[in-house]
């Protein structure tokens, strides 16, 4: 694989890592990287016209019709971090949760700088597109996460409303998994999955390779369904589209904030023994307001310990806007 290929493969793994993220958005990383465009543009591609071809047995020209090299190596490269970041992120999330999201708002941060820059007429319908993504994206962030079902059906269904957020910068697939109440099911699917084929369980390979099949079903609807509506807004209204993505990202900031205080738990997996209480509906505070107040319950099973950080997340801070900055310089556009 040239040089090229192996830096798709790296983009895909950084999506992979960011969309296990509630509050993160894969999609955000495709855009400051240089290839949101190609993305959608490939993902448009696979339409009835290009499956004719393998019905034909052309299979090279239906390859090059969808952009199959830079599509497989990109989705292999999101497969990958899924598969091997989801359990070490969601440690992360549990144990060092100030320091982890101080990174990814530094990494947010730097991304509203860069696409707005991409912005070549300001004028009053870019205003109105930026204020529409942030109160849309704002209210999102603030709606309060329901508990669900994992039937197949409904796995579908999260799967095609999360993949066209996790495609939008600033919308954060995994966080609206987290408001329809499936992302502990996901998750855990995943990281089960992943134990199966660690461990050669074929109980466990079936039963939660059927739930992933299905829910990869519905973000193939989902992204066929939307990836059209995207492409036409880039080609014909690009910086209505880029504003609209920015107003996306800057009201993300607000689930992304590192200083949180719980005002109401649950059971990570109901009806299950010895399971972590984990934090449901969550408020912003100020770093020197971190920990104060703080119930019995959430300083023994949410938060270790009630120090705000501030030096340590202020460098993870930059760390995120530095790397974001890395990220654009080795895009295609850059290059």
């Amino acid at each position: 694989m040239k040089f090229s290929g192996i830096l798709i493969t790296l983009k895909g793994i950084a999506m992979g890592a960011a969309d296990v993220v509630p509050g993160v958005s894969g999609g955000t990383i495709a855009f400051i990287t240089g290839i949101y465009e190609e993305l959608i543009d490939s993902i448009k591609s696979l339409n009835l016209k290009t499956l004719r071809l393998i019905l034909k047995g052309e299979f090279k020209s239906f390859w090059k019709a969808v952009n199959g090299n830079f599509l497989l190596r990109l989705l292999s490269g999101i497969a990958i971090s899924i598969l091997s970041l989801a359990k070490l992120i969601t440690y992360l999330l549990d144990y060092h949760t100030i320091l982890i999201w101080s990174f990814f708002f530094g990494l947010i941060i730097a991304s509203i700088v860069l696409i707005a820059k991409d912005i070549k007429r300001w004028k009053t319908h870019v205003y109105i597109s930026i204020v529409i993504g942030s109160v849309v994206s704002f209210l999102i962030t603030i709606a309060t996460p329901t508990q669900s079902p994992d039937s197949l059906l409904f796995l579908f269904f999260a799967g095609f409303v999360a993949i066209i957020a996790m495609i939008l910068p600033g919308i954060s697939g995994a966080f609206i998994l987290l408001l329809l109440g499936a992302y502990s099911t996901v998750i855990g699917t995943l990281n089960n999955f992943r134990e199966g084929l660690a461990s050669m369980n074929s109980a466990l390979i079936l039963s939660n390779g059927s739930k992933i099949f299905i829910f990869i079903l519905g973000c193939v609807a989902g992204l066929m369904a939307f990836s059209r509506i995207l492409s036409w807004m880039f080609h014909h209204h690009k910086d209505s589209t880029l504003a609209l993505l920015t107003g996306f990202m800057v009201g993300s900031l607000n689930k992304v904030w590192p200083w949180k205080k719980t005002g109401l738990t649950r059971i990570a997996h109901e009806g299950k023994e010895n399971e972590a209480v984990i934090p449901f509906i969550q408020e912003n505070v100020w770093p020197w307001n971190f920990g104060k107040d703080f119930t019995l319950e959430q300083s023994l099973s949410i938060i270790p310990d009630s120090d705000p950080k501030i030096l340590s997340a202020l460098v993870l801070m930059v760390f995120g806007i530095l790397l974001i900055g890395l990220l654009h310089r080795f895009s295609p556009n850059n290059e």
